[in-house]
């Protein structure tokens, strides 16, 4: 059996290589190509698993739909050959007897409709609650021409998840309301959360606190993030003088680390000598800065001060606040913090001053209703662990079925 893996994104690749890992244990002759649509597929060369096109980095890192700046900076950088090549790869592909898994938007979705296979669809991009609240009702902000469409998804990307075998959206609200336009969607949950341990248990934030911070990971717009970040923990260093603090700086791979080491030489941080971590201090204050121990750190923190995307969901997912504030580059507009919000509701505090930032954390300290709630709506938005398992299984029993019923449509 053939698969090819469409996907568009680094947290795509990163959920799509955790869907190849549980099928590669299920089926022994399962044969992979994968075809990262955006960036070069490096966690697909992590597993091994063979490219089977051109990939290139492209100006936008991948958000290419922030603006048209971006886009015509993508085109200019050989976006349009790019896309015409893996178009080719993928109509290859189709005259040959395997399928595919697309994962990611509406991109993977068509380039798989396109090949004429059989495929299934893992949306990670589009969730019901950018229109929904929790009991799926319209949000006040949500347009008469939205709620006329009736879904997130628009008609023609219903209209191609249709041609699929199986979709599966990303948290139980989309696949309810997915499910009521006749698309073939299972809630199976969300890969982003497989390998985390949910806690029933939150710290009293008395005396003590550990909060994330999350730059994100395309430079150079990060370096600028933790710039400002880093300006709202000098505050909060101020403001909670009489706690233990410590800090865990999750810094991407890829990204030139020095240079964030700088920045908080620049803000008063002392390396800490004789030291294998990369461990800073600053009167009673604790910064652990690391690019290898991205899980630990979401583990073990209370709460986040977040600029980033992937990361910060599933810093949500483990029932954790986040706080979050727009950068100047071109993720983390005020458009796409808006959109976060909604996704995540009441977990993520939207501020729009870094000095606002230990007001808020003075008030979750005090509310502990509040963090009850918060915990509770995490989970719910982001789903258990093993969605990637329960996933490969529908798979296997579906898509990767021998002698299964072949797809005319």
């Amino acid at each position: 059996m053939q698969l090819l893996v469409i996907s568009n994104g680094h947290g795509e690749d990163v959920i799509a290589v955790r869907i190849i890992e549980q099928l590669q244990l299920m089926i022994s002759d399962l044969e992979i190509t994968a075809l990262p649509i955006v960036g070069e597929g490096y966690a697909y060369q992590n597993l091994n698993i063979p490219i089977g096109g051109k990939v290139q980095k492209m100006p936008s890192g991948g958000f290419v739909y922030m603006s048209k700046k971006q886009f015509w900076a993508d085109v200019r950088g050989g976006l349009l050959q790019l896309t015409l090549e893996q178009l080719k790869i993928v109509r290859k592909w189709g005259k040959t007897p395997g399928v595919i898994l697309a994962v990611g938007d509406i991109v993977p979705l068509l380039f798989a409709r396109m090949s004429g296979s059989d495929f299934a669809f893992v949306g990670t991009a589009k969730s019901e609650y950018y229109l929904r609240d929790d009991r799926g009702k319209w949000l006040l902000r949500t347009s008469s021409l939205e709620k006329w469409l009736g879904s997130v998804y628009l008609p023609w990307e219903r209209w191609l998840m249709n041609r699929a075998q199986s979709v599966y959206p990303r948290d139980t609200l989309t696949s309810s309301v997915l499910q009521s336009q006749k698309v073939a969607a299972y809630d199976m949950g969300n890969p982003m959360m497989d390998g985390f341990t949910l806690s029933t248990t939150l710290n009293s934030w008395q005396k003590t606190l550990k909060i994330l911070l999350l730059p994100g990971s395309r430079q150079p717009e990060s370096l600028g993030n933790w710039q400002q970040i880093l300006k709202a923990v000098n505050d909060i260093i101020d403001k909670f003088d009489n706690y233990d603090l410590t800090f865990y700086g999750a810094i991407a791979q890829g990204l030139d680390i020095t240079l964030f080491c700088q920045d908080l030489s620049n803000n008063g941080w002392h390396s800490k000598a004789n030291s294998e971590k990369m461990l800073f201090e600053q009167r009673q204050a604790t910064l652990w800065l690391s690019q290898n121990a991205y899980q630990e750190q979401l583990q073990t923190a209370d709460l986040a001060i977040a600029m980033a995307g992937t990361a910060t969901e599933q810093f949500v997912g483990l029932g954790k606040p986040v706080i979050t504030m727009a950068g100047s580059g071109s993720q983390c507009t005020p458009a796409f913090m808006e959109a976060q919000n909604r996704l995540l509701g009441c977990s993520v505090l939207w501020q729009d001053d870094y000095r606002q930032i230990a007001t808020t954390i003075h008030f979750l300290r005090d509310n502990p209703q509040q963090l009850a709630k918060i915990a509770h709506n995490g989970k719910a938005r982001m789903g258990n662990p093993g969605a990637a398992k329960r996933i490969a299984e529908h798979l296997k029993n579906t898509l990767l079925k021998p002698n299964r019923p072949i797809n005319q449509s």
